[in-house]
């Protein structure tokens, strides 16, 4: 079983106990880290390829020491100008041992019927403010104007000001 995931920016290809130098984490030595962006699962004939990422799948590893790379020599010359720099780099890593990987469960989506109830109650208590509303226009906001307007049915509401708004509902009484 093995799995491609992002770590610290990098794409990695691991599998369980690899041993891995990836850039400089924020963790202390002994940790357990948790990777959620885990973008393909295979195991065996059985591959998962997420859409960027593979949903409830995550990879955990453990931190086994920071530590520098090897320096990296920066030379830059340019010829017959006397011009010459020398600069070093040595990239601060940490290296992981990857400890589990998995794929949980998917969780089903809720039913859209409980996930509209709470905007049809809504337009509900609009429509039972409407009375209340009516006494003192000025302290409603633009929306809740724009929505009494529609339910009397006034026409060109989009374009209106919140004084032209107040102006046509009044009218309208």
């Amino acid at each position: 079983m093995f799995a491609i995931v992002d770590i610290a920016g990098q794409q990695f290809k691991v599998a369980k106990d690899q041993k891995l130098f990836v850039h400089r984490l924020d963790a202390k030595t002994g940790d357990k880290v948790s990777f959620d962006q885990v973008f393909m699962v295979a195991d065996g004939d059985n591959i998962t390829v997420g859409a960027p990422a593979v949903a409830n799948a995550s990879v955990e590893a453990k931190v086994v020491r920071h530590l520098k790379d090897d320096k990296v020599i920066v030379f830059k010359k340019k010829r017959r100008k006397g011009y010459r720099v020398k600069n070093g780099h040595r990239q601060s890593l940490t290296e992981i041992v990857i400890e589990s990987l998995g794929v949980g469960k998917v969780k089903k989506a809720a039913p859209k019927a409980k996930a509209e109830a709470p905007k049809a109650a809504a337009r509900k208590a609009v429509k039972k403010a409407v009375p209340k509303a009516a006494a003192d226009l000025s302290s409603n906001t633009v929306a809740e104007l724009k929505e009494l307007a529609k339910a009397a049915g006034i026409a060109g509401i989009s374009s209106m000001k919140k004084s032209d708004l107040i102006s046509a509902l009044e009218a309208k009484k």
